[in-house]
């Protein structure tokens, strides 16, 4: 697999790259596996179409998308908006990899802060967060509309 100007090697043969339109399919499937409500495949094609405030970029391994990890830039925020791993992927520290990536995409666009929400229950996500130096600063109550489940609003400086 060759790589392209941008592209960072993570695992033998792996990179992270630019997501393009003809990855949603993988992507989806991936969303589907890691969240209770996944975003549809119309959502990410919109999201890419959107060139100057959302950044997303996925792992690529044999060909195969096994993580993706997405942000808006917001004015000298980034807000983290998506991040999963394939399950078979898990525990390997690719979402660590990934995060690191647009820490570094972000600081280099001038931003200065990232935020972003994760599920008051969902511990092991708090827990990752946190070890990357993310303070919980809020809880938006009911924000995942479907369960109704509060949100915990973590941010941090780049």
């Amino acid at each position: 697999m060759k790589r392209k100007k941008g592209e960072m090697d993570v695992l033998q043969g792996a990179v992270i790259r630019s997501m393009r339109k003809e990855d949603i399919v993988q992507v989806s499937e991936i969303e589907k596996l890691s969240f209770p409500t996944p975003w549809s495949y119309s959502i990410f094609s919109s999201e890419l179409d959107e060139e100057k405030f959302a950044f997303y970029y996925v792992m690529e391994y044999q060909d195969e998308i096994i993580a993706y990890i997405g942000y808006w830039k917001l004015a000298n925020e980034a807000h983290l908006v998506n991040l999963a791993v394939h399950p078979a992927f898990r525990r390997k520290g690719l979402g660590s990899k990934l995060l690191k990536y647009i820490l570094e995409k972000a600081q280099n666009q001038g931003l200065d802060t990232i935020s972003l929400e994760v599920r008051r229950f969902n511990l092991a996500a708090q827990k990752f967060y946190e070890r990357f130096d993310f303070e919980k600063m809020a809880i938006r109550p009911g924000y995942y509309v479907e369960t109704g489940e509060d949100a915990l609003v973590y941010w941090r400086k780049i």
